[in-house]
């Protein structure tokens, strides 16, 4: 059975970088190296490897990589720490600020 990956990255410039691979090891080795010029880490470097997961589904690895790309640099943090607390405070402060949400309507 296939491994993938789902990892963050802190760049040296205080912003995170969030991807999915088979090989994690591999593939950190490659945004340390600097192996692509374009890639968004290319100029970041060094990378400190913060936080990985690993799912038996690429599906499932796919989903959950899309859904913390869009989470705040705070978030991804309190998730690398375990931070499940502030993880927590960090979704309801996001859901309550959200522009659906209408406190009267609660």
């Amino acid at each position: 059975m296939k491994t993938y990956y789902v990892y963050i990255i802190k760049c040296s410039d205080g912003l995170t970088y969030t991807g999915v691979t088979n090989n994690i090891s591999r593939r950190f080795e490659e945004h340390q190296k600097g192996l692509n010029k374009s890639c968004f880490t290319f100029k970041r470097r060094p990378l400190e490897l913060i936080f990985n997961q690993n799912f038996n589904d690429i599906n499932q690895a796919i989903y959950f990589e899309k859904k913390i790309k869009n989470w705040s640099a705070k978030k991804k943090l309190a998730l690398a720490n375990e931070n499940f607390d502030m993880l927590q405070i960090l979704a309801e402060c996001r859901n309550a600020t959200h522009s659906n949400y209408n406190p009267e309507n609660n």
